[in-house]
């Protein structure tokens, strides 16, 4: 313990010396520090007399030249706004005249767009009316739509659907009930009764049956399904359904209840979304309904079917007619050709009958004449005898070849030209009136002669 006491005391000797050494040193260590610290504060103080010697020379050369510039700065303003007030003037004058055509286009813009404001307004209130009113017509539409779809799937409700569209159809087509067309019209087929929706009268007495056919119970159900296998199978009925009708139209033969009508009849088909729905169920409808005697129509190829099929009537009555006008112009050639040996006999034997009249002319200046003078002669008459003029003019032979082709060689004597005249009657027409009194005078001659 003693020793520990001991070792303590001669260690805090051995630190106090130490400090005191350390102390010693730092002192004069201070000392010389100080002393360089206070030579160096007074060569700062030195430099900071002359920096405010400087600062002062500088703060008043900056007075003088901040109140130099206050002068030319208030001189240099007050001459720029002289300047400025009167350019702003000049530009304010330019301006005006520049805008002045720009204000005014833009008051009109400003009115016009006032005008457009109330319009739209006006139009907006108009649209909302008549949204209205269409939303309205809408579910009106729907309700009927409803209606008429539960109504159509009757039998008889559909039946007098598709003929009121037929005969809609023929009227828009400017056809007449009565009088281009008639509606169930009963006829007889193979002994048995038939009776089409539509009968359409064409020219030249020719008609063409139409029936109206609307199998639309399955195309509803089709429609209304909202299951695609279902839709399908209710669609492929609908098919089947407008081919059973043509098998049904096609055992009917119409056209047998008259020569008048082809060999086909029309099976109507009043809506196009029903045909095309048939069509795309079936591809070779048109083709089964051809073999069929069948033609299928809708709405937009009727008119054109019937006016093809009343076409086809024309050119057929057109070939026709020209068969009998070629029968009848052979038949004239024929007769030309009769004609013409007829008059061929007729001329010979008017020449003949000039040859005897001339015969006889000279017999009578010679003989009879002569004789009668002497009477004259004699004074038993005072009137005079005059000879009649003879005749030198002769028929004009027939030089067509097609009317002389027939002729006979031989010239017929008087009583053959008569009976010829009196089998042709139409040859006295002919003859003008001194002929008539010339062929009178040749009988008369004949009777005295025999």
């Amino acid at each position: 313990m003693l020793t520990l006491a001991i070792g303590l005391v001669i260690g805090i000797a051995l630190g106090a010396a130490a400090a005191w050494v350390v102390g010693r040193a730092r002192a004069d260590s201070s000392v010389a520090r100080e002393s360089s610290l206070r030579a160096q504060l007074d060569a700062a103080r030195h430099d900071r007399d002359q920096a405010r010697a400087r600062a002062d020379e500088i703060a008043e050369a900056r007075e003088a030249m901040v109140n130099e510039f206050k002068v030319l700065a208030r001189e240099t303003a007050e001459a720029q706004a002289r300047r400025s007030d009167e350019g702003a003037e000049i530009r304010h004058r330019a301006t005006d005249q520049l805008l002045a055509p720009v204000r005014q286009g833009l008051d009109q813009l400003n009115a016009r767009l006032a005008d457009v404001e109330r319009l739209r307004s006006g139009q907006a209130a108009d649209l909302s009316a008549q949204v209205q009113a269409v939303k309205a017509t809408g579910e009106a539409l729907r309700r009927e739509t409803a209606s008429l779809a539960t109504a159509l799937r009757k039998p008889q409700v559909r039946g007098a659907w598709g003929e009121l569209q037929l005969r809609r159809v023929a009227e828009l087509a400017g056809m007449l009930d009565h009088v281009d067309f008639v509606t169930q019209q009963t006829a007889t087929s193979d002994d048995r009764a038939i009776r089409p929706d539509m009968k359409v009268l064409l020219s030249g007495g020719r008609f063409v049956y139409v029936d109206s056919k609307v199998p639309l119970a399955a195309f509803l159900d089709g429609h209304d399904r909202d299951d695609e296998r279902e839709r399908a199978e209710s669609l492929a009925a609908f098919g089947r359904n407008v081919r059973t009708h043509v098998d049904q139209l096609s055992s009917k033969h119409y056209f047998r209840a008259s020569p008048s009508t082809p060999e086909f009849v029309v099976l109507f088909i009043p809506s196009e979304a029903l045909a095309a729905e048939a069509a795309a169920q079936l591809p070779d409808l048109h083709e089964y309904a051809a073999g069929k005697n069948v033609v299928i129509a809708t709405p937009t190829t009727l008119i054109a079917l019937l006016r093809a099929v009343a076409y086809g009537w024309r050119q057929a009555a057109l070939a026709e007619s020209t068969a009998e006008v070629f029968a009848l112009g052979r038949e004239l050639y024929d007769r030309l050709a009769t004609l013409g040996s007829h008059f061929d006999k007729l001329g010979r034997s008017l020449n003949g009958a000039v040859r005897a009249y001339n015969v006889a002319l000279g017999s009578l200046e010679s003989r009879v004449l002569v004789s009668g003078r002497r009477l004259r002669d004699l004074q038993l008459t005072d009137a005079d005898l005059i000879a009649p003029t003879g005749v030198e003019e002769v028929a004009r032979p027939v030089t067509a070849p097609e009317l002389a082709a027939d002729a006979e060689e031989r010239v017929p004597r008087l009583p053959e030209a008569e009976e010829l005249v009196r089998q042709q009657p139409a040859l006295d027409e002919l003859l003008d009136e001194e002929g008539g009194e010339r062929l009178a005078g040749w009988r008369e001659h004949e009777r005295e002669a025999g």
